[in-house]
């Protein structure tokens, strides 16, 4: 963790990172974060970014108490860049907006201006290789919902769809497809790991 040990020696810092462990799953943890630069908040409270083990999770805490999060799953970051300036970094990720869908959704971009530098790096890092992690099951999800909108699954030997014979194993690839959600819905596997079921099984199709 970037500065963690160092940053958490300031109050203010403290009481950030107790509102960010209070929106953590099960099984979650906190990777690493960063907080805006006083520069940057004279008019407003600093925020604060954070990556943990399942997803992006920024904070803008109240004039007057409380905060307001903004969270994205990893699964969800289409892009993430970072501009480092000379008083500060700008985080800037851009996210589906439709999580259900890998295709015809829209996308939002988020913006997190005058971050500690060395801290905003090690968040945009870790952007970065989820991001990367990502792509490749977002692309087969898209073949996936391609294949579905076309009205059936496209699969070996010339098959245009499943047939008759073929109802079996289409039943025993969505039982699998059934345990895999199940295990996903009680924390036993992450989304990364449910994805990488769910592609393999598509591709047996």
């Amino acid at each position: 963790m970037t500065k963690l040990a160092e940053s958490t020696n300031e109050t203010r810092v403290k009481k950030a990172l107790d509102h960010l462990s209070s929106m953590l799953v099960p099984n979650e943890s906190l990777q690493c974060f960063s907080i805006q630069r006083r520069l940057f908040a004279l008019l407003h409270r600093r925020e604060v970014v954070s990556a943990s083990t399942g997803r992006l999770i920024a904070i803008k805490r109240g004039l007057l108490g409380g905060f307001t999060p903004t969270d994205i799953r990893w699964q969800d970051v289409k892009n993430a860049q970072v501009r480092v300036g000379i008083f500060g970094s700008d985080l800037t990720v851009a996210a589906l907006t439709q999580p259900d869908l890998a295709i015809a959704g829209s996308v939002r971009t988020y913006k997190f201006a005058g971050l500690r530098k060395a801290e905003a790096q090690a968040v945009y890092r870790i952007c970065q290789a989820q991001e990367q992690a990502w792509r490749e099951k977002r692309r087969l999800r898209e073949l996936e919902e391609l294949r579905a909108k076309s009205g059936g699954f496209q699969g070996g030997a010339g098959r245009s769809a499943f047939t008759g014979d073929d109802t079996s194993s289409v039943d025993d690839l969505t039982a699998r497809l059934q345990r895999a959600k199940e295990m996903l819905d009680k924390g036993l596997i992450s989304d990364s790991e449910y994805e990488t079921i769910k592609a393999r099984v598509v591709g047996e199709l």
